[in-house]
């Protein structure tokens, strides 16, 4: 894993760990500002107030009995009646009320809604995270090495033993990191590559993509040429299209010579040219390979 990579991964981490401490801090200021109205008083106190939740004692009134001071009969007095005593009860009517008490948090605990709320916030927020992670990513400048930058395809000598050989014939060289062919420059080029600064030391440097549907274009010994195989376009040895349904010559990179014979490809920098109009170099020169 590269500095830059290990750079990526702190930061999400960072991010992240972030998130996770504002949603923590969001949560306790929410259950700071809610006072609990009970705050200080005892279990038995909380008890027996709940207990007592909903009852009424009322008196029920008794009608009294109205008793005349005398009864007086003059005809006839059977005998002397005595009043019955009159027992007074007092009675209990328990009427059962709702009543609402607001409890706090502690005693609550979570709610549905809160942990549902809160688990969509913190997924969400987690989905922010990676996206911008992946956009930190993407938009990251490339510090050395690597498509994109300047990369060092070799010494000017050395190059120039591996792309001829002895009997005369050209070969390119592959240099992975650029994703591109070094090839011999010739000495007449094409007027379209004036000042286009697309040949230095001696070497230009040709993308490996076919600019017909982006297939990797081979290299073909026999033919010296690169022949695409998905669509069969081809083009001579310095990239200049020759037949097939490309619409232009290969894609090139801008080359310089850095240190007096060290060959470098800015691969940050990609020249597009259409069809040339006459052809730098001879093709085909000999059989071909689609």
């Amino acid at each position: 894993m590269t500095f830059g990579n290990w750079i990526l991964v702190l930061v999400a981490v960072f991010a992240i760990l972030g998130a996770i401490g504002a949603f923590t801090i969001a949560f306790r200021r929410t259950r700071a500002e809610r006072p609990d109205p009970t705050a200080g008083v005892s279990q038995e106190t909380r008890r027996a107030d709940r207990s007592l939740a909903g009852v009424r004692v009322e008196p029920v009134p008794v009608p009294a009995e109205e008793i005349p001071d005398e009864v007086t009969e003059p005809e006839e007095v059977a005998a002397e009646v005595e009043p019955e005593p009159v027992s007074v009860g007092a009675g209990v009517e328990v009427i059962e009320t709702q009543r609402v008490v607001e409890v706090s948090v502690e005693e609550s605990g979570v709610s549905r809604r809160q942990f549902f709320n809160r688990a969509i916030g913190a997924i969400f927020g987690l989905f922010l995270g990676l996206q911008g992670v992946y956009y930190l990513a993407f938009f990251w400048p490339k510090l050395s090495g690597g498509f994109g930058t300047d990369v060092d395809a070799g010494a000017l000598e050395d190059l120039a033993a591996q792309t001829v050989n002895p009997d005369g014939s050209v070969v390119p060289v592959f240099v992975p990191e650029a994703r591109a062919y070094v090839v011999p420059a010739p000495d007449d080029l094409s007027d379209q590559f004036d000042g286009r600064e697309v040949a230095a030391g001696g070497f230009m440097a040709l993308f490996q993509r076919c600019v017909h549907l982006g297939c990797r274009v081979p290299w073909c010994a026999t033919s010296i040429g690169f022949e695409c195989p998905c669509h069969g376009s081809k083009y001579n040895s310095v990239g200049e299209y020759f037949a097939g349904p490309a619409p232009r010559n290969l894609d090139r990179f801008v080359v310089e010579v850095r240190d007096g014979d060290r060959l470098i490809v800015r691969t940050g920098t990609i020249i597009e040219t259409p069809r040339a109009p006459r052809a730098s170099v001879q093709y085909p020169q000999g059989p071909s390979c689609i």
